[in-house]
């Protein structure tokens, strides 16, 4: 059977040929925003990118960015119906993805299944004539440490991030060979091996590196053939996900994933010489004259979150968060945290009440330490100290200095949490919720 897909060699070259008028077309004088990041230059015109998890997110924001070229993108995701609580579906994405220029195959597909993969390749295969990159972007997340971590969970993730990653490349690889481009791009962290990234959320960074030792390995499985490399971004990255995790507000501390499908379409115009690379997204832009990274931020001129894996040892993370936490309490207040408390207490109501519904108990070490409470879902909310006289729901454990930088907006919860600095056990959903109502309360303590 011959291929039909217009990634041949002459279609290819001559896009490549072509793509300075490309450049132009996007120049200062007509789009000065779309000047400032990676310019379209037709490349991919023609190619099949296979994208997990493309629906929503990073994913999605890879497949517009690669139709816009007058890409064929296949959506293999699970959301075919609408999520009650993220936006998007795989035929949604592809109404959008052929609005931009692209062509669009939707299939539903669990990565964990291998017939639903092999089916989804079988399709794309026979709707575009071959698959020439392959984006594992697909990924499940649980922030939790290894006692809270139900092996439901944990079956998740290893399933979703290793496993799906691997069974996807398998599947896909025989297409590939057969391609004139020929990348795999699979959405993942460095190898850091650094002990802070595994303590607070252990079986989800196996799960993650899990598809970064797939890049290592099969870099070097098909050296010559096929381009395998990892990308990761330096900040956090508003998606629906991001919403979950950091709750209220965190999308002014993200980029927006439009920097990923650029570093993204970087990587995947490159030749297949360009292997084994675990690359840094803005690290990459900047190696391609991109020097006004505030186009990408959600609130420019915002400190922003440094994502997960990137740090060199503890202290770093440390100092990070000492950046943007503000200054440390003043020693003038005699009992930082019993104020604080008190504040708090003044400061809720039935209403507070009534949209969180959760009881937490923090566990203070540091210069205070005790056990305190909060009661948000009993008559007008409660504080005091030592235990609730209810079994709490989310139990916070950290510093007596940090619980204070947290109360008044000083330190971000995600941070701590990220950092180190904050252990939740418990209902994260509760917890999260516990992080909106700070940042109501910030202007009154």
């Amino acid at each position: 059977m011959v291929r039909t897909s217009w990634c041949g060699t002459k279609i290819f070259r001559l896009a490549a040929a072509s793509s300075h008028l490309g450049y132009c077309r996007l120049g200062r004088s007509l789009c000065s925003h779309t000047a400032t990041m990676l310019p379209n230059t037709g490349r991919l015109a023609g190619c099949t990118l296979f994208i997990t998890g493309a629906s929503r997110g990073i994913g999605k924001a890879i497949a517009l960015k690669a139709a816009r070229d007058g890409a064929n993108v296949v959506i293999a995701a699970k959301t075919a119906d609408p999520h009650p609580k993220l936006p998007g579906t795989i035929y949604t994405a592809a109404a959008e993805i052929e609005a931009v220029g692209g062509r669009a195959l939707s299939c539903i597909v669990d990565v964990r299944d291998e017939k639903q993969v092999s089916d989804a390749v079988e399709k794309a295969v026979s709707t575009f004539g071959g698959i020439d990159i392959l984006v594992n972007n697909a990924s499940a997340i649980s922030l939790t440490n290894t006692v809270d971590t139900p092996m439901k969970k944990v079956d998740l993730m290893m399933g979703i991030n290793t496993r799906g990653t691997y069974l996807t490349s398998k599947v896909c690889i025989p297409h590939l060979k057969r391609s004139k481009v020929a990348h795999i791009l699979n959405l993942s962290p460095p190898l850091n091996l650094n002990p802070v990234w595994f303590k607070n959320h252990c079986a989800y960074t196996i799960a993650k590196y899990g598809m970064s030792m797939c890049v290592l390995g099969m870099a070097e499985e098909f050296k010559g053939e096929i381009a395998v490399n990892a990308l990761w971004p330096k900040t956090g990255i508003h998606t629906a996900a991001m919403d979950m995790l950091g709750g209220s507000g965190v999308e002014k501390q993200c980029r927006t994933a439009d920097i990923m499908a650029d570093a993204a379409y970087s990587i995947l115009t490159k030749p297949k010489s360009y292997t084994g690379n675990f690359v840094i997204d803005e690290e990459l832009l900047r190696t391609e004259g991109i020097k006004d990274f505030d186009v990408y931020a959600v609130s420019p001129g915002h400190p922003l979150l440094p994502d997960f894996f990137l740090d060199e040892s503890p202290d770093v993370v440390t100092s990070k968060l000492e950046e943007l936490g503000g200054e440390k309490p003043t020693s003038k207040v005699q009992s930082p945290v019993e104020d604080t408390f008190k504040a708090i207490g003044k400061s809720i109501n039935e209403e507070a009440v009534k949209s969180v519904q959760g009881i937490y108990q923090f566990l203070l070490s540091g210069a205070e330490p005790g056990t305190w409470y909060m009661d948000l879902k009993n008559d007008k909310g409660a504080v005091g100290k030592g235990e609730p006289s209810v079994k709490a729901d989310v139990v916070m454990s950290l510093d007596s200095e940090d619980f204070v930088k947290m109360f008044t907006g000083k330190l971000k919860p995600t941070m701590a949490f990220m950092g180190g600095k904050l252990k939740i056990k418990g209902n994260m959903a509760l917890a999260m919720k516990l992080e909106a109502l700070m940042g109501r309360l910030n202007s009154k303590l």
